[in-house]
C-alpha cells in the first residue's frame, strides 16, 4: 500500500480514468445500500436514472446500462449492424484504436473501415467517398457513421459538424452511433444543451461515460431512436452486462444527474486542461500539437525532456508518434497538481535548451 499521496499525485495525467469515486456518485452507492431492492434493473433506482436521462435530453428515448465503455460501444453497433456491414470512422476513433476488435467482435464481423479526418475529426466527404467506393456484393455494405465526441485527440464536433454527418447519413440510409465518453467535456466546453449535442443532430444511439466522470464504473446508453433498441437488453444479458445488482450501478449516476455533478465534473477538468495547456504552452521548446478543446493537452517536447519527467515519476500516454504526449486532466485534478508538473517541464526543458 502505497502511503505517499504525492507518489499517487504522479498518475493525475495519465488519464481520467485514474481518477476516484467522486462524492455525490459515492453518495449513489451508499443509498443503493441501505436496502434490499429487486434485481436486474428492475429497481428503483435505475427507473429513476433512466427517468433523469429523458429529462436531460428533453425526449423518451430507451437507456441501458452496461459496465464499459468498450460494452457500451460493441453492443450498441451490434444493434445497428449485421455481420456483412461496416462501420465508417476516423482514423482515430476509439473503436479502432482502443477496443480490441470487440465492435467487430460482438457485432459477429462487421468491418470497421478508417475514413478521412482532421483534428481527429471525421470529414463528411471521407464517409461520402467511403459509401461511394464500392457498392457492389462484394464489399461490406456501408450502415453506421460512429464518432467519438470529444475526440482521441482532444478536439470537439461542433452542431454543425454532427449536422454534416447526419446529412451524409440521410442520404445514405445509415445509422450514426456517437461514442461519448467524454461527451460531458464536449457539452460543458460547448456550453449546449444536451439535446443540441445529440439527437438534435442526428444522432441514433449515445454511448454516454461515467467512469472518466467521476463513476467507479457504469455507462449508459441511450437510443433516441427507439427502434434500434429492440432486443438489445438480451444482447447486453448475452454480453454479461446484465447485472443482479445493477443498482449499483445506476444509482451514482442518479446522484451525478439530480446534483448537476455530471457536468460540474466535466467542468473542473477542463479547466484544468486549460490552465496546464497555457503553462506548458509559455516554456520555450514545448509545442502544443492539436487545439485544446475539452480536458486533454498535447504537447510535443524532446524526448530526453519525457524521460526526464517519467524518472520524476509522471505517468503519461505517448502513443502519438515520438516527442509526442497526453496530458488529461480529471475533475479532481488540482492546481498544485498541475503547478508540479509544470515545474518539471520547465526544469526538464532548461536541461535541455539552457532556456
Amino acid at each position: 500500500m502505497v502511503q505517499d499521496l504525492s507518489v499517487l499525485n504522479t498518475l493525475a495525467f495519465a488519464s481520467d480514468n485514474y481518477s476516484g469515486i467522486c462524492p455525490e456518485a459515492w453518495d449513489g452507492w451508499r443509498q443503493a445500500n441501505r436496502a434490499h431492492d429487486y434485481p436486474y434493473g428492475e429497481d428503483c433506482f435505475t427507473k429513476e436514472a433512466c427517468d433523469l436521462f429523458r429529462e436531460l435530453f428533453e425526449t423518451d428515448c430507451e437507456v441501458f446500462f452496461v459496465l464499459t465503455g468498450t460494452a457500451a460501444n460493441s453492443l450498441a453497433l451490434s444493434a445497428l449492424c449485421q455481420s456483412y456491414h461496416s462501420i465508417l470512422c476516423a482514423e482515430t476513433a476509439h473503436i479502432e484504436t482502443d477496443e480490441c476488435g470487440a465492435p467487430e467482435f460482438f457485432s459477429n464481423g462487421a468491418k470497421i473501415l478508417l475514413c478521412p479526418s482532421r483534428d481527429g475529426k471525421l470529414l463528411p466527404t471521407g464517409a461520402e467517398a467511403a459509401v461511394a467506393k464500392r457498392q457492389d456484393i462484394h464489399y461490406p455494405k456501408p450502415e453506421v457513421i460512429s464518432v467519438t465526441q470529444s475526440t482521441e485527440l482532444g478536439t470537439l464536433y461542433r452542431p454543425e459538424e454532427l449536422n454534416a454527418l447526419a446529412e451524409v447519413c440521410r442520404r445514405n440510409n445509415l445509422r450514426f452511433h456517437m461514442d461519448g465518453a467524454r461527451f460531458a467535456n464536449a457539452l460543458s466546453a460547448l456550453r449546449l444543451s444536451p439535446k443540441a449535442l445529440s439527437w438534435q443532430c442526428g444522432v441514433d444511439v449515445l454511448c454516454l461515460g461515467g467512469a472518466k466522470n467521476g463513476l467507479a464504473a457504469g455507462e449508459a446508453v441511450l437510443f433516441f431512436n427507439k427502434a434500434l433498441a429492440a432486443d438489445f437488453a438480451y444482447r447486453c444479458k448475452q454480453a454479461g452486462q446484465l447485472l443482479s445488482k445493477m443498482r449499483f450501478i445506476s444509482a451514482p449516476w442518479v446522484g451525478l444527474l439530480k446534483s448537476g455533478a455530471w457536468l460540474k465534473n466535466a467542468s473542473q477538468a477542463n479547466r484544468g486542461a486549460a490552465r496546464l495547456e497555457e503553462a506548458l504552452g509559455k516554456i520555450p521548446g514545448v509545442d502544443i500539437m492539436f487545439p485544446r478543446e475539452a480536458n486533454a493537452c498535447f504537447v510535443r517536447m524532446p524526448e530526453p525532456a519525457l524521460e526526464a519527467l517519467r524518472a520524476k515519476g509522471w505517468h503519461f500516454y505517448a502513443f502519438i508518434g515520438v516527442g509526442g504526449a497526453r496530458f488529461v486532466c480529471g475533475w479532481d485534478t488540482t492546481e498544485e497538481t498541475i503547478q508540479a508538473l509544470v515545474n518539471d517541464v520547465k526544469s526538464a526543458m532548461t536541461t535541455i535548451t539552457g532556456k
